[in-house]
């Protein structure tokens, strides 16, 4: 009999530092990092590069049935393909941030990114994050974990990477920024941002991302050991 692959749900809001979180989770656990927001973002980039209009759901939907979708593992990180070329970082591009929560929000982008998330399994163990991983992906997963940051704190996380990326941008534009796409996010129709039922919320406002790891990693061995 095959053992179920373990997955562990890590939800939150953006720049709350759950992707670096995540990443080294998956490093300490030996399991396979999974990104789904990059998916979301890697059909918005695809859309933005065909010319399309984003928030015309019929236009969107209609290069949902004509793309291929695979997935590839490279360095325990599970990789979307679109056509066969992964767009690496142009998924971080300005553009792209401004208009995935208009994508995110269209009811058959998430029935078939659900879908495929799911499907991941068959390569094995994983860590999850996103918005909605522990409340509709994995459900059942006893291993949920909402990562959230104080809105100061998380403006500064994403100025910052804006600045790495040599983008300009103001702090007041950040943060109105992410407070818009939190209100997008929590208050859509289809699969909101939400604390999943069950899961723990860990505030990464103050904690080095080495200390939230080991938080989650002392909740994730008690639960192991719970009958």
């Amino acid at each position: 009999m095959t053992t179920p692959a373990t997955v562990v749900a890590v939800d939150g809001p953006s720049a709350s530092g759950k992707s670096t979180v995540s990443r080294m989770l998956a490093q300490r656990l030996g399991f396979i990092y999974v990104d789904s927001g990059a998916m979301y973002r890697a059909i918005t980039w695809k859309a933005l590069q065909e010319g399309l209009d984003v928030s015309d759901a019929a236009q969107v939907v209609a290069l949902l049935r004509r793309i291929n979708i695979q997935f590839e593992i490279r360095h325990q990180e599970a990789r979307m393909l679109i056509d066969g070329v992964w767009p690496g970082e142009a998924i971080r591009e300005p553009r792209v941030t401004e208009k995935v929560s208009i994508v995110a929000a269209i009811p058959e982008v998430r029935r078939l990114l659900v879908a495929h998330q799911r499907s991941l399994t068959r390569f094995g163990n994983l860590v999850m994050e996103g918005r909605d991983i522990g409340s509709v992906v994995f459900p059942d997963t006893p291993h949920k974990f909402y990562i959230d940051a104080a809105p100061q704190e998380r403006a500064k996380r994403r100025q910052k990477d804006f600045e790495a990326m040599r983008i300009a941008a103001s702090a007041e534009g950040v943060a109105r920024a992410l407070a818009e796409r939190d209100k997008l996010d929590s208050t859509r129709a289809t699969s909101p941002l939400q604390v999943a039922p069950g899961a723990t919320v860990v505030d990464n406002s103050v904690h080095p991302p080495e200390r939230t790891v080991e938080i989650i990693l002392e909740h994730i061995t008690r639960q192991q050991r719970a009958p």
